[in-house]
């Protein structure tokens, strides 16, 4: 089994996702104010659940996956980000270039979690992958989401299409 790296931030702990996280994940992503710009529709359960077992598997082959996001204060599960190659079928390709992502709870929105986590995974693959870059994916109407990603360092590189429909492909270049 892959190690996972546990990361810390000022109000964050980023590891690996336990059984226990379990619940409070397949709220989060049944949840309409979290998945509205993330495939529009809630998962069920059972997705969630593929969902989970991916990050794990990411780590084991890839080297890199997700990171359970948990509040430092109240110990809470509060999202998730990470870096996966879900092999989308996108153009420009993206396969073999590790995609971050992130969710959280929509009880956390608006905090500023989401940009503390992504500083401390874009800096820790900066020192453990072997990749030149980093992309993501985000709507264009998740405005959100795509401050994040500026204030983190991706710059919008084109617009592309994903599953029909408009998406904005970022990357971010590897600090040295």
């Amino acid at each position: 089994m892959a190690d996972i790296p546990v990361l810390e931030t000022p109000r964050l702990r980023l590891r690996a996702h336990a059984l226990k996280d379990f619940p409070g994940c397949a709220a989060m992503w049944a949840d309409p104010a979290v998945t509205r710009h993330i495939g529009g529709q809630p998962s069920t359960e059972p997705q969630t659940w593929a969902r989970m077992t991916s990050y794990r598997g990411h780590w084991e082959l890839m080297g890199f996956g997700y990171w359970a996001l948990e509040e430092k204060e109240t110990g809470l599960y509060v999202g998730e980000l990470g870096f996966a190659d879900f092999k989308r079928d996108l153009e420009p390709s993206i396969k073999g270039i590790p995609e971050a992502g992130w969710a959280l709870v929509s009880s956390r929105h608006g905090r500023g979690y989401a940009t503390e986590a992504l500083r401390a995974i874009v800096s820790w693959a900066d020192r453990h992958l072997a990749a030149a870059r980093t992309v993501c994916i985000i709507g264009p109407a998740h405005s959100a989401s795509i401050r994040v990603a500026d204030k983190c360092g991706y710059r919008r590189l084109q617009d592309a299409r994903y599953r029909g429909e408009p998406t904005i492909l970022f990357g971010r270049d590897r600090e040295k």
